[in-house]
């Protein structure tokens, strides 16, 4: 299967630090080779990297590490491909316009005999389930609220309805995210951790890298990192329970609820 990283924050932050032990994952000491992803939102705009070669071997990676580009949304994805050749347009995160915003989506799982019927509003470009399912994601949410940006609480019941009815067809952990808001959606696993003052130091598990976080933000920030695999060993990042959803905004939780039969919780505290 596939690996997500996702990255909320309430300041521009760069994600050199998750991303050296993510991009390890993608053939080095992992076996997710089939290709490799990220985006950064800037304001409105998008920063997209996309390579179908694995991201321990890919030079455009080795860049990405490298640049520290701040960003309060980033989105990234290592490919171990289940459905759809090894090519670029394959290649995840995918990136399409609703509302006036580019919104980003990536996703690890299978979903078996997912065929849906398309408007023509957005149609896939290459053969993947993943991509079939954000088209018809956006094709849904486009038909519940025209043109229209919803408020954000109707926003999240509303993705959480979908994710239920495509999540029927199997694993469906995705990462969703426009400039400002990221949802992410715990399928089968998926891990986060919010960053916040006191800062203390970090240690990746798949790279001899330590940094100390107290050398290098403000107390007022925020950082909310998600991810398949916890990146670090000697932080305690949360488990999200199958069947949820979460929504993160300004390097928070603010809302998340069950894809299976029961209530919906809001608000949450970010230990949550």
């Amino acid at each position: 299967m596939c690996e997500l990283l996702g990255m909320n924050c309430n300041v521009p932050t760069d994600i050199c630090f998750s991303f050296t032990g993510f991009q390890a994952r993608g053939g080095l000491v992992d076996e997710h080779q089939d290709g490799w992803g990220i985006a950064f939102f800037e304001g409105k705009g998008v920063r997209q990297f996309l390579d179908s070669n694995a991201s321990a071997h890919s030079p455009i990676a080795e860049l990405v590490k490298n640049y520290p580009i701040r960003s309060k949304n980033v989105i990234s994805h290592i490919r171990k491909a289940t459905q759809g050749d090894i090519k670029l347009e394959n290649t995840h995160p995918f990136m399409r316009e609703l509302w006036g915003y580019y919104w980003i989506f990536a996703h690890n799982g299978n979903l078996i005999n997912f065929k849906p019927e398309f408007d023509g509003s957005y149609l896939p470009v290459g053969n993947t389930d993943s991509e079939s399912a954000f088209c018809f994601l956006l094709q849904e949410l486009r038909k519940k609220f025209g043109t229209t940006f919803p408020s954000r609480s109707e926003l999240f019941i509303e993705v959480k309805s979908l994710s239920i009815q495509i999540g029927a067809f199997g694993e469906f952990n995705f990462l969703f995210a426009n400039g400002d808001l990221l949802f992410s959606h715990c399928s089968t696993h998926l891990t986060y951790i919010v960053r916040k003052a006191p800062f203390t130091q970090a240690r990746l598990k798949d790279k001899d890298v330590e940094i100390d976080f107290s050398e290098l933000t403000n107390h007022t920030d925020r950082v909310a990192v998600i991810a398949t695999i916890p990146l670090t060993n000697n932080e305690k990042w949360e488990t999200m329970d199958p069947g949820t959803l979460w929504l993160f905004q300004e390097g928070e939780v603010v809302e998340h609820g069950l894809t299976i039969a029961g209530p919906l919780t809001q608000n949450p505290s970010p230990e949550s």
